[in-house]
């Protein structure tokens, strides 16, 4: 495919820059799609797993791809960026302090890139993002390769193609879910989006759909906004069901009923790298984003509620010890990224630093140092349905499903997430 001035677009590899929860599914899924994937972390720990065939990360079916990939030298990992045809960027994009967007991995991703940038290149970032970033890094491009034209909003006639793709996968079905679901592809213009897009039919089943860089950018942000709003509205109905003595769980499952109504699962907070940080690009951009900032409040708000029910417990206790089930932010994975449920063990060891306190999680090997760092054990489940007087379930992975209710005699149960009632 050619623009106006007749470069040549080829896609025969591609450059992974980030290998996290997003990128290297998606290195695994292109490489195993017959794509050259050179996959670029400032980690060398990840660069080596990953060149080993093994992963760093929990996601099911994805340890399989990385090792046929590598075996058959369609991925390899480094620490420096190899020249490709295809630079994919998916790096973190957290918010600072008083929750200012915080882009530097964005900018410093496509700084990496810059100097080994040709011809015929796509750029195309996925990261999560603030309406307008596309266009920035358009501009730094522009800066640091001044031999290069750098496609912009302003002209059709470029060296070089930016795009932007955001990622919209489950965490535990993202393999799945990077090849069925729709891709929103926003171009900084329309060729580089029709660029973007014939890459992304490459490995994509879903449909792909053409737009600008802005609005695609927004909307990411309005996708994982609309889930915040929704769960907090859950969140806050639990509160009030706490006050009025109401199973919060049966009253959404009756309310459910109406052929209209679709409440979400309330639970100690919203948590990961998408719900809890994205509506805040909106708030911060914009003044009037009263409903997603007030959504935004009630979900921050509620591991503080959580904790208020646990004192309350352990007050009615001697020498209490207790035992909380689940530091992820969501089930069946090993994400704790933003998680509410590690909020609340650190916020309760660190006022209670004299009560026994333990950590269940099947999905993680060794607990964050900073929690060995203030003496929270990790114990298997039988342990802690054994030693704990309270317990404090926060996540709902199956295996805590499957735990006996004879084993709650004599103990206070908090349950957050409503398996246990």
């Amino acid at each position: 495919m050619t623009n106006s001035s007749d470069v040549v677009f080829k896609i025969n590899s591609v450059c992974m820059v980030g290998l996290g929860y997003i990128g290297l599914p998606t290195a695994a899924v292109l490489a195993n799609n017959g794509i050259k994937v050179n996959g670029l972390d400032i980690s060398k720990y990840v660069v080596d797993t990953i060149n080993e065939g093994k992963i760093h990360i929990v996601e099911p079916g994805l340890e399989n791809l990385v090792n046929l990939a590598v075996k058959n030298g369609m991925l390899s990992a480094h620490l420096k960026p190899v020249t490709s045809d295809v630079y994919l960027i998916a790096v973190p994009t957290p918010f600072k302090e008083n929750h200012i967007p915080d882009v530097s991995y964005v900018e410093s991703a496509a700084t990496s890139i810059s100097s080994v940038l040709k011809k015929g290149d796509v750029v195309i970032l996925e990261s999560t993002s603030p309406v307008g970033t596309t266009e920035a890094i358009s501009r730094l491009l522009t800066e640091l390769r001044p031999d290069l034209k750098i496609a912009s909003e302003k002209s059709d006639t470029f060296d070089v193609a930016v795009a932007y793709c955001p990622e919209r996968v489950l965490p535990g079905q993202v393999i799945r879910e990077l090849v069925e679901n729709d891709r929103v592809i926003g171009g900084i213009n329309k060729k580089s989006a029709l660029l973007a897009q014939t890459f992304y039919k490459l490995f994509v089943k879903g449909e792909c759909i053409i737009t600008n860089a802005r609005t695609a950018e927004m909307t990411k942000l309005t996708e994982n906004s609309f889930r915040d709003v929704n769960i907090a509205f859950a969140n806050e109905l639990s509160i009030i069901c706490d006050e009025f003595d109401i199973n919060a769980w049966e009253l959404i499952q009756l309310a459910n009923r109406h052929p209209r109504v679709n409440i979400l699962q309330p639970g100690p907070g919203v948590g990961g790298h998408c719900i809890s940080v994205d509506p805040w690009f909106i708030v911060h951009q914009s003044k009037n984003a009263k409903l997603i900032h007030a959504a935004r409040k009630v979900n921050d708000s509620k591991p503080h509620f959580v904790l208020s029910k646990i004192d309350t417990a352990v007050a009615k206790l001697k020498s209490p010890k207790v035992a909380f089930f689940g530091l992820s932010f969501k089930a069946n994975i090993d994400d704790l990224r933003e998680s509410p449920s590690m909020e609340i063990v650190e916020t309760f060891k660190h006022q209670n630093p004299n009560v026994e306190v333990m950590a269940i999680e099947p999905y993680v090997e060794t607990l964050p140092a900073k929690l060995g760092d203030m003496h929270i054990e990790k114990v298997s489940i039988n342990e802690g349905l054994e030693r704990a007087d309270v317990l404090v379930l926060l996540v709902d992975h199956k295996e805590f499903k499957e735990v006996s209710r004879q084993s709650f005699q004599g103990k206070t149960i908090i349950d957050t997430r409503g398996i246990w009632l």
